[in-house]
């Protein structure tokens, strides 16, 4: 069985802290969890998203504005997944070796192509990073950047999200994952480019659906399941009521109509259910979204919210 594990951004933060000691010791939380799937002898490609890495760069770009030019989101995502990447493998590494795994780890920074005609690039709607006063926003916005007035919380940066074509690396990330390497990529749904008329590939400034991104590279290494880690262990109906209730097998005509009603919201589980819809029509066993804890069971089915063909 071939596994594609997909871990949240915050499954990389302690609590919610990005200091470089919690991300170490999530990473090895994770990859405990890994490691538990490889002792089974089944293939594991992981990717993971990285906001608040990301988020973290952005900071660094506002205050040094003034003084260095930002740097563009393409460069973020390429730095956080090489960072991120290096964590979870060296992560991955001691237990394999604790555990006497014979299983060598490699990660690959990793492009994805996307259309520069997307809609989202004429009217950027993707809020990232913090909220910032008028007068701090004013250096950003000359070096290009759209800001948008959010009231009495400050202004917010928006970018555009497009929808991810076509992993350009994918015969790198498959030829390892033949040789039998655990392999990291994709991270942050991979770093935005186009490519020009004359066949030339340019970064953008954009953010792509780290879910959308783990559903297109489930399908690019022939996974036969899909697995969206995140912080709770089902999708649910009815959140946040009385009448909640958490969801285990359901094919995915049943989970689209759920969406289609509203019980998703977009910036948290919505995008986790497309994901998971969109690999199990396109062909893939089943997808299964559910929290680290419960890893190792979600790979057979046996937990989480499990989505299958109808």
């Amino acid at each position: 069985m071939r596994v594609l594990l997909a871990l949240g951004g915050n499954a990389m933060t302690n609590a919610g802290r990005a200091r470089p000691e919690d991300q170490i010791g999530a990473a090895e939380v994770a990859m405990a969890a890994v490691a538990s799937m490889l002792e089974q002898d089944v293939d594991v490609v992981i990717t993971h998203g990285n906001g608040p890495q990301v988020g973290n760069l952005l900071v660094k770009n506002e205050i040094a504005a003034a003084i260095v030019p930002p740097v563009p989101l393409d460069w973020c995502g390429a730095q956080t997944q090489g960072t991120l990447g290096f964590v979870l493998m060296d992560a991955l590494d001691v237990e394999l070796a604790r555990r006497g795994v014979d299983r060598r780890t490699a990660a690959v920074v990793t492009r994805t192509r996307v259309d520069a005609d997307d809609s989202g690039f004429t009217k950027p709607t993707k809020p990232i990073g913090r909220f910032l006063p008028a007068a701090e926003v004013e250096v950003l916005q000359e070096h290009g950047q759209v800001w948008e007035d959010r009231g009495e919380k400050g202004w917010r940066r928006m970018v555009a999200s497009p929808e991810p074509l076509e992993i350009l690396d994918a015969a790198a990330v498959r030829a390892l994952v033949d040789a039998r390497f655990v392999v990291i990529a994709n991270g942050g749904g991979g770093i935005p480019v186009v490519r020009e008329a004359d066949g030339r590939l340019r970064g953008v400034e954009a953010v792509i659906d780290k879910d959308l991104g783990a559903a297109l590279l489930a399908r690019t290494v022939d996974a036969d399941v899909l697995v969206i880690g995140t912080d709770v262990p089902h999708a649910v109906l009815r959140y946040g009521t009385p009448e909640a209730e958490s969801l285990g097998t359901v094919t995915v005509g049943q989970l689209r109509a759920y969406a289609a009603e509203g019980h998703f919201a977009s910036g948290s589980m919505g995008p986790k259910v497309d994901a998971a819809c969109r690999f199990v029509e396109q062909g893939g066993t089943r997808a299964v979204i559910t929290d680290l804890e419960n890893l190792t069971a979600a790979i057979a089915g046996d937990a989480g919210t499990v989505v299958v063909p109808n």
